[in-house]
């Protein structure tokens, strides 16, 4: 593999243990990953319900350790979790009893930034996701949208250089939806942030990626990287009606297409055994 990559997966599996008849069953949710992301790059993975795109956001984050191969980060091997990935989860995980900005300080208390540095930190990063104003409202104050800015405020603020995003936006409505992704293009566009984000939307991941990984059925392997060329991501244009984005979404969806086909006749295979 490329030292130059920011991150390699380098034959990368996963198995987990089985839940059913027989103590020798086993899962294999990965299998045989290799992939690299270049710094600074938005890469978003796509592929059919159950074929382990979390599983793979989860190893890349250190919150799991692969059964083969390895991850490196910045050619170094990933073991556990840090503060040089940021992650995004599709349910915000925010502190009730915080405000948004107390929630954006709870990491930068972590790490034992200064009390002063936490807030104007979080402010600022706060400004970054749109949210001035609202520093003080609680997430039961805030909409879908709001908390889930709150929360991509929360992993920037402690500068990690990789983001890891695994369907952040899947919960809320399509206009929010469309409205948070320009967001966030903007937000990478700023901070240069390397991005691994994860979707079932082919839309969303045409929209976003400036590459698009796609897994087959499970066990996961990349069966193809798609580089996406849409020029500038600019919010004013309508890239979504764009010649461009039609044909990338097209061929996305044929590459598709026939694994979730694979993954559906599994479903019915394991409901009949």
């Amino acid at each position: 593999m490329a030292s130059t990559s920011k991150i390699a997966f380098e034959r990368v599996g996963k198995v987990f243990p089985a839940r059913g008849r027989g103590a020798a069953q086993e899962l294999t949710a990965l299998d045989g990953i290799d992939l690299e992301v270049a710094a600074g790059e938005f890469l978003v993975v796509v592929g059919p319900s159950g074929c382990g795109k979390s599983t793979l956001l989860d190893l890349a984050a250190g919150l799991a350790r692969p059964t083969s191969g390895r991850i490196l980060l910045d050619g170094r091997e990933v073991t556990g979790p840090g503060l040089d990935r940021g992650i995004v989860f599709q349910q915000y995980a925010l502190l009730p009893w915080r405000t948004a900005q107390g929630n954006v300080e709870f990491g930068l208390e972590a790490t034992g930034v200064p009390r002063r540095q936490r807030a104007a930190r979080a402010r600022e990063y706060l400004e970054l996701v749109g949210l001035s104003g609202f520093e003080d409202r609680h997430p039961h104050e805030l909409s879908g949208g709001m908390r889930q800015r709150v929360a991509i405020a929360r992993s920037l603020a402690y500068d990690p250089d990789v983001l890891l995003m695994d369907e952040p936006f899947a919960a809320l409505d399509a206009q929010t939806r469309e409205s948070l992704q320009d967001e966030l293009l903007r937000v990478w566009r700023h901070t240069g942030k390397t991005v691994v984000f994860i979707t079932h939307g082919i839309d969303e991941a045409v929209y976003l990626g400036g590459r698009v990984a796609v897994l087959t059925s499970r066990p996961g392997r990349i069966k193809q990287v798609v580089p996406i060329d849409l020029g500038p991501r600019d919010a004013a244009a309508d890239l979504r009606s764009a010649p461009e984005f039609a044909r990338h979404r097209h061929e996305i969806w044929s590459l598709l297409h026939d694994e979730v086909a694979r993954a559906q006749l599994l479903e019915k295979e394991r409901a009949v055994a």
